[in-house]
């Protein structure tokens, strides 16, 4: 706080504390705030705190000053939108929904407290009431590009894409600089199918304010690489980069040397990628090379269209070695070999990663809807995550209905997990990385879709042209999963039958 005089002990002006945040000094900032607030507290001083605490990253703190600011003044409606909006972060989705309510009640006309309520609604997807939410914030504030995308998002998770689409081009339109407002509109696009503009847009990501750019410069876009060398480096999630490391053989095809940097746990699985001249993980020191490729942004330097998905499979591949020591592990008898999958990465570290997992994993439990198919032997694929308080053991202890086999105590990385996956007949997983393996080495997957299912499943198909060995299982409403495990079994029951042996029909007649 250098340059910073706090007269006299009493609270600091305010200018200070804004001049602090307008040159990026949030700590510097909130260590003001903090003394303001002591010095003398007000329900100001305990707003400004909060939205200070938010900028530094602390959430939790920053709950608290709101909760302060309306004890000392009950019907400051701001607070209640603050409030809601950070508990709605913290994925604490029904006690954001009761301060949401509030802000409405204390502010009935301004469209910031009705698109806070809408906000906290499409996270509980309650996609109606968002929409309709949405569209009064809109009446208050016409044309306000941030209401007219977060309706176009509503819309899309509601499968009305051409809709979400127009309010996407408006918002675009009314703030063209917008990274977040290009970025959901390419999320609409590629669920459309509308590859030729959607992986342009896609682009913008990079301008958004969560990108982690590696300042490596501007990345390649498909110009000729022959006999230079190319980094292709991961940037979002395990099954991202399990879905498009298919793009390195087709840039090595190019004549390009390819270093391909992936996260650590894929290494060894990834190192196997035909073409690929070096695999490291990520955060190791990198050698020289020539360009770079994100390996979200090879769609777009090769203008992948529909017609032209690289869907050649397999291409990943488990070590032979190693199957035939995890297959020791699987039953030997005739009955098919299902791996299973119900949940995704807990994601406590990121807000919209959390409330998505929240709507892609299952209940363990819910899988006992399976255990009334005969001539299956279930096999768990769930990675064990310190990070998620229950297991299948906990849920289904004692009669354990499926049966279930668990060899993943035993997995370190990927490339275990391909091995066992390898001595599979079916895997059955929700949309998480364990899916993109499977499909990837050419196994037949069923995958459990959320309703608002992610864009690189499409719009309404149950096969996917990523991968020609799955099936997909879509939830006809919001937490629809009875209906889809009820199909699953259903299927999973015929196939059984088909897999077993019959007798003669000489014999029948017996």
């Amino acid at each position: 706080m250098q340059g910073i005089d706090l007269v006299a002990g009493g609270p600091a002006p305010v200018d200070v504390c804004e001049a602090l945040l307008a040159r990026g000094e949030i700590a510097a900032a909130v260590t003001v705030f903090q003394h303001s607030f002591a010095v003398a507290p007000s329900h100001a001083a305990a707003y400004r705190l909060g939205k200070a605490l938010l900028r530094a990253g602390r959430p939790v703190e920053a709950v608290d000053c709101f909760v302060a600011c309306l004890h000392l003044a009950p019907n400051f409606g701001e607070g209640y939108i603050c409030l809601a909006e950070t508990l709605r972060r913290l994925g604490l989705l029904e006690q954001s929904l009761w301060a949401a309510r509030c802000a409405v009640d204390h502010l009935p006309l301004a469209p910031e407290a009705k698109l806070c309520l809408a906000n906290t609604l499409h996270d509980q997807s309650e996609y109606q009431s968002a929409a309709k939410t949405y569209a009064q914030a809109l009446a208050a504030a016409p044309g306000h590009p941030g209401i007219l995308s977060s309706l176009g998002n509503t819309l899309h998770a509601m499968g009305r894409l051409h809709e979400a689409l127009a309010m996407h081009d408006r918002a675009v339109a009314g703030a063209p600089q917008s990274a977040d407002f290009h970025f959901n509109r390419a999320v609409t696009l590629l669920a459309a199918g509308d590859f030729a503009r959607g992986w342009g847009e896609y682009e913008w990501r990079w301008q958004r304010s969560q990108a982690r750019v590696r300042g490596f410069g501007v990345a390649w876009r498909g110009e000729d690489i022959a006999g230079r060398t190319i980094l292709l480096h991961a940037e979002q999630g395990l099954g991202d980069t399990l879905q498009f490391v298919r793009y390195a053989s087709l840039v090595a095809e190019r004549g390009a040397r390819v270093v391909l940097e992936v996260q650590p746990s894929l290494v060894r699985l990834l190192q196997a990628i035909p073409g690929v001249a070096r695999t490291v993980a990520r955060g190791d020191r990198l050698l020289r090379f020539d360009a770079h490729c994100p390996l979200l942004s090879l769609p777009y330097a090769f203008r992948t269209t529909l017609e032209s998905i690289p869907a050649r499979l397999p291409y990943l591949r488990a070590d032979p070695r190693a199957i035939g020591t995890w297959r020791k592990q699987l039953p030997a008898d005739e009955r098919l070999r299902v791996g299973l999958v119900w949940a995704g990465s807990a994601h406590i570290d990121g807000e919209e990663a959390y409330l998505i997992d929240r709507r892609r994993s299952l209940a363990p439990a819910d899988l006992a809807a399976l255990a009334a198919v005969s001539g299956v032997h279930f096999v768990s694929l769930q990675q064990h995550d310190p990070g998620r308080d229950r297991d299948l053991s906990d849920d289904l202890a004692l009669s354990d209905p499926l049966a279930l086999s668990d060899p993943m105590g035993g997995v370190t990385d990927f490339a275990d997990t391909a091995a066992v996956v390898a001595g599979l007949d079916l895997v059955i997983s929700v949309d998480t990385s364990v899916a993109h393996l499977a499909a990837g080495m050419g196994k037949p997957v069923w995958l459990l879709s959320r309703y608002d299912g992610c864009w690189r499943w499409l719009h309404g198909r149950d096969d996917s042209p990523w991968y020609p060995g799955m099936r997909i299982y879509r939830q006809r409403h919001p937490d629809d999963w009875p209906w889809v495990l009820a199909a699953v079994a259903r299927d999973l029951a015929a196939l059984s039958a088909d897999r077993r042996p019959r007798l003669p029909e000489s014999a029948c007649k017996r």
